[in-house]
């Protein structure tokens, strides 16, 4: 019988809401996903849309959100869980991410270690 692995990206009710209201504005498309080397704790989270998946992205459906990922990411985004936050001073996407092992001050960059199977 196969292992299972956690589902590659996942996002919570608040995120799939907010997705989808930007999409409705933009009409159809997808979230793209990844993570970009820069900042000082090594790598940064990247949101964006895209028309169209890229050849070798990773297709993912949660929520009702068409997500891509970047074929270099996912093995740091294995597991992770996108939700949104709001308050007073601020509206964002946060991770909630397995594979991340350190944050910077600031919070703008993030030390990923590839995904490993333990099993």
């Amino acid at each position: 019988m196969p292992r299972s692995r956690p589902k590659l990206v996942t996002l919570t009710d608040k995120a799939a809401d907010r997705v989808k209201a930007v999409m409705a504005q933009r009409g159809s498309g997808y979230l793209r996903v990844g993570v970009k080397n820069g900042g000082c704790a090594g790598m940064e989270y990247v949101m964006d849309y895209a028309e169209a998946p890229a050849p070798l992205d990773e297709t993912v459906e949660d929520n009702g959100v068409k997500i891509l990922v970047d074929a270099k990411a996912v093995l740091f985004l294995l597991g992770s869980k996108i939700d949104y936050e709001t308050s007073a001073l601020h509206q964002k996407f946060v991770f909630e991410n397995p594979n991340q092992s350190d944050a910077c001050g600031c919070g703008e960059s993030v030390t990923l270690n590839p995904f490993v199977d333990e099993d």
